[in-house]
């Protein structure tokens, strides 16, 4: 049989229980955090999706409550981890997930692969572990097909300022900036490496998806990705880089559609997608050996605000971000070779 795969990408933004302070002196009261639970409950309705992966999800509770105010998961598995700041425990944001398909496997990754640690020359770029963990879990979508799903959240292009430096000054915002990039590249790296790991000489779909914090053509998500074989390379050569790389849903529908309208955040102005859904070969329509195919993408982007034109901005009780579907038509099973109903070769 056949049946869709409907898997979605959702930036919280700070979804923190009330009363609790997070990054300062910021809390929600009892009124806001119960619109915002009642907004993420409306908005996971609509979007109708099987899997959904969640950045910036504080506490299992508050996640917990929204999944259910929506009621399209009466069954469903939530995966969670509270975290907390060691200097003066806070909470900290994790990324979460939801799923109507059964669990195999889940976990966290927080430090990279030995071998993803950057360098330049002699020098060794002293970022280790991925300041937001990536969330992984193997999940069961079908009696034959297992799908390996990724919730990431890079860093952002917000500029890291150190304690005693000068935020306004623009060669520091120049540096706090680069210091983002770095970050954010080499976190790119890690999780590049993790995927490689996984893809290479496998049938396994894979999943990721997530606040990628950069566009679809940016180096920081090329990286995480892979990039595509030069034409003029023999196609065995050009097999074993399709292996292990990633394709954006985005490029996938793009191809089939000249309109255009695909931005997750808007930023002084600047329409961008840095929500990102990348799938595995397996999902790719080209792929004659694939086991499905991304069919269509849906952006949920109607309450984002360009305050360069309104003067108002997102409230904190919705997302700074848009959501995104991706429904992926899986290929029927293969009958069994003896098997006595198998299909007329005509």
């Amino acid at each position: 049989m056949t049946r869709d795969l409907n898997i979605g990408t959702f930036n919280l933004y700070n979804l923190v229980l009330p009363g609790v302070t997070y990054y300062g002196s910021k809390r929600y009261s009892d009124n806001k955090y119960a619109q915002k639970t009642a907004w993420i409950g409306r908005q996971l309705r609509n979007m109708e999706a099987d899997v959904v992966g969640f950045q910036e999800a504080f506490h299992t509770e508050a996640i917990e409550s929204a999944i259910a105010i929506s009621e399209y998961y009466p069954d469903a598995t939530v995966i969670h981890t509270e975290r907390f700041n060691p200097e003066d425990g806070s909470p900290l944001p994790m990324n979460a997930l939801v799923t109507r398909f059964p669990v195999i496997t889940s976990g966290y990754i927080y430090d990279f692969p030995t071998a993803a640690q950057v360098n330049y020359g002699e020098q060794t770029v002293p970022i280790t572990d991925f300041s937001r963990p990536v969330l992984q879990a193997k999940l069961q979508v079908r009696d034959d097909l297992e799908v390996h799903v990724f919730v990431a959240h890079l860093k952002s292009k917000r500029p890291l300022i150190d304690d005693g430096e000068d935020g306004d000054d623009p060669v520091i915002k120049a540096l706090g900036k680069a210091r983002a990039l770095i970050r954010r590249a080499a976190e790119a790296v890690a999780l590049r490496a993790v995927m490689v790991d996984l893809l290479k000489d496998t049938n396994t779909p894979a999943i990721v998806l997530g606040d990628l914090n950069d566009s679809v053509t940016a180096v920081t998500t090329e990286i995480m990705a892979g990039s595509p074989p030069w034409r003029f390379l023999p196609f065995e050569k050009k097999k074993g880089i399709w292996d292990v790389m990633l394709y954006n849903v985005k490029d996938i529908v793009a191809r089939r559609s000249y309109h255009d309208v695909y931005y997750t955040h808007i930023y002084n102005g600047h329409y961008e997608a840095l929500d990102h859904l990348l799938v595995s070969e397996e999902f790719v329509y080209e792929n004659r050996e694939r086991q499905g195919a991304v069919r269509n993408v849906r952006l949920f982007n109607d309450h984002l605000l360009d305050d360069s034109l309104s003067g108002s901005s997102v409230e904190p009780w919705q997302s700074d971000h848009a959501q995104v579907v991706a429904n992926i038509r899986l290929e029927a099973p293969e009958p069994p070779a003896d098997s006595s109903e198998a299909p007329l070769d005509l």
